[in-house]
C-alpha cells in the first residue's frame, strides 16, 4: 500500500521550484548573455535558474493567480512594435520642431489594474515607449501619472493607454 501524500504543504518540485517560469527565463536569459551554448554555459544557467526564485521566493508577497503568458507573449510583440514607431515618431520630433513647438502635458491615467504585477508592467511599457514616461503611482494605486513629450490632446494619450495597454494586462493579470 502507498503511503499518504503530503496534502497540507507544497510538494517538492514545488518548494525547489517556486516560480517554473522563471527558471526557465532565467537560464534562457543567461545563456542569451553568454553568448554561447554549451554545456558549462547551460548548467550554470540551470544552477541560477533554480537558486535565484528558491532563495528570492520568501520576499515575493504573492504569487499571480490568473497569468496569461501566451497572452504576454503577444502583449510583448506589441509593446516592441509600438517601441519603434515610437523612436522613429520622436526622433522626427526632435528633428523638426522647436521646443517652443512642443506640446508637452501630464497626463493621469485612472487605473482599473489592481494587482501590483500588472501596475509595474503598465508603468514599464509606458516608460519604455519613448515620448512618455510613468512619474508617480498615487498613494492608493488608482491612478498613474504620465508625462508625454508631445500630445496635443492629453485625453486622446489617457484613451491609447488604457485600451492599448491597460486593457491587455487586465487580461493578462486578472
Amino acid at each position: 500500500m502507498a503511503e499518504p501524500r503530503d496534502t497540507e504543504g507544497p510538494g517538492l518540485i514545488r518548494r525547489i521550484l517556486p516560480h517554473p517560469l522563471l527558471t526557465l527565463l532565467l537560464i534562457v536569459v543567461w545563456c542569451i548573455l553568454s553568448n554561447a551554448l554549451t554545456l558549462n554555459t547551460l548548467v550554470l544557467g540551470v544552477i541560477l535558474g533554480v537558486l535565484i526564485p528558491f532563495f528570492t521566493y520568501p520576499y515575493w508577497p504573492n504569487v499571480p493567480a490568473g497569468f496569461r503568458p501566451l497572452k504576454m507573449l503577444s502583449y510583448t510583440g506589441l509593446v516592441i512594435w509600438d517601441i519603434m514607431v515610437a523612436n522613429v515618431v520622436v526622433a522626427w520630433i526632435v528633428l523638426t520642431r522647436r521646443n517652443a513647438d512642443m506640446r508637452s502635458c501630464w497626463v493621469t491615467i485612472p487605473l482599473e489594474l489592481r494587482t501590483p504585477e500588472a501596475i509595474t508592467a503598465l508603468a514599464g511599457t509606458i516608460t519604455l515607449t519613448p515620448g512618455t514616461v510613468s512619474a508617480d503611482l498615487s498613494e492608493d494605486g488608482r491612478c498613474l501619472l504620465v508625462h508625454a513629450l508631445d500630445a496635443e490632446d492629453p485625453a486622446a494619450v489617457r484613451d491609447e493607454i488604457k485600451s492599448r495597454y491597460e486593457a491587455r494586462l487586465k487580461e493578462i493579470f486578472e
